[in-house]
């Protein structure tokens, strides 16, 4: 199979990174993008096929703001040139609980991300994609729980986003090929562009385990949820055979629910990744999360660290290398000691976008980047990306 160039949104962890993982092991050139720097899971892609044809890059992309996005699709032609698959799967949930107990911002968060993010990337995708001239592409658009319009207390924004997903695709389906009426045909393009719905099912990620209970854990996740890899596998072949326009590609068809119910229900089957009692198994060797995640990679350990290239100091961080000196010398930034003495406390500059940004370190060795200081609508904190 010829090599293919990918983007993929919210590609630093859980199944945008096995995603990336399988398509690079097939040889193929992966950017992946997250609103956390992206630098240690490119490395460990890159170390895991150090030998073989695959590539793959990485930026800091914030899904929700149109300069942001604009960015990220310049950076993918820079680096991979065609983009023959762009898969919008970054999205965040907000956490589980009753809608009235939700703030506003995090409303407000999650519509922006998963919602008007997917609007945003999809038409910077096809602007760019409908320039590459003879070239067949397809832009992904990921869907869950409350897609097919049930019920999903104690998610009920993420529920809304996911439900408005699939109607986006339909309407964009349409327009690509009979135009909008009263427009007439839409023109002819050096590219040809398709938009499908992409479904991973329940995947055992941040997403789905932070705020479950034992109970949840025990069903329905025990019975239908998978590992990422296993989930990569069954989905990275499927988008690369896809044909036409409007397609679902997904997970848990319809055939392996029935087979994994047949499974528990009738021939006892016990689940290889929940025990009885609702907790994780964690197989020999692998490494967890405090809620339960098998850790994909290794990333910087300490309550304090994160990031490959970033050192920290008290709750202060500077970027570090020649990156770091580069910008100085072209933007003239202050040194990085200048830069500690002088930020507030809980302020760090973020070499790669050249702005200051508040960092909310946790102990899941991981970092959330809410937006720049100046904006008068800041996004809170909220979990992270899939």
């Amino acid at each position: 199979m010829a090599t293919k160039g990918f983007v993929i949104t919210g590609g630093a962890g859980g199944v945008g990174f096995a995603y990336a993982d399988e398509l690079v092991r097939l040889g193929h050139w992966v950017v992946i993008c997250d609103v956390k720097d992206p630098e240690p899971a490119v490395q460990a892609i890159r170390q895991k096929h150090a030998d073989g044809v695959g590539r793959i890059f990485g930026t800091v992309t914030d899904v929700s703001d149109a300069e942001s996005v604009q960015s990220l699709a310049k950076f993918a032609q820079a680096q991979i040139g065609i983009v023959h698959y762009w898969i919008n799967n970054a999205g965040i949930n907000g956490g589980r609980r009753s809608f009235l107990e939700v703030p506003l911002p995090v409303v407000e968060a999650v519509v922006k991300v998963n919602l008007i993010g997917v609007l945003i990337c999809t038409q910077v995708a096809l602007k760019l994609m409908q320039q590459q001239k003879g070239v067949e592409s397809h832009i992904f658009n990921t869907v869950g729980s409350g897609v097919k319009g049930g019920g999903t207390p104690g998610y009920a924004c993420y529920g809304a986003t996911k439900r408005g997903l699939p109607q986006m695709t339909e309407s964009l389906v349409k327009e690509l090929e009979e135009g909008v009426q009263g427009y007439g045909k839409p023109p002819p393009t050096a590219g040809k562009v398709n938009v499908h719905v992409l479904s991973p099912g329940m995947v055992f990620t941040d997403l789905l385990l932070n705020d479950s209970t034992p109970e949840l854990r025990k069903f329905p996740f025990g019975v239908l949820a998978a590992q990422p890899q296993e989930v990569a596998e069954d989905l990275v072949p499927k988008i690369l055979s896809v044909k036409g326009n409007g397609q679902k590609v997904e997970f848990l068809t319809t055939d392996r629910v029935l087979q994994k119910f047949f499974n528990r229900f009738l021939r006892g089957e016990k689940s290889e990744y929940i025990d009885d009692d609702g907790n994780v198994i964690k197989m020999p060797g692998a490494q967890y999360a405090d809620n339960g995640v098998r850790l994909q990679y290794k990333r910087a350990s300490g309550a304090l660290a994160f990031a490959a290239g970033l050192r920290v100091y008290g709750s202060v961080g500077c970027s570090s290398g020649e990156r770091c000196a580069a910008e100085r010398r072209e933007r003239k930034f202050p040194t990085c000691g200048e830069r500690q003495g002088s930020l507030p406390s809980g302020w760090a500059f973020d070499g790669r976008i050249p702005r200051l940004r508040k960092v909310a370190v946790t102990v899941r060795n991981h970092v959330k980047l809410p937006p720049r200081p100046d904006s008068q609508k800041r996004r809170p904190p909220v979990e992270h990306y899939v």
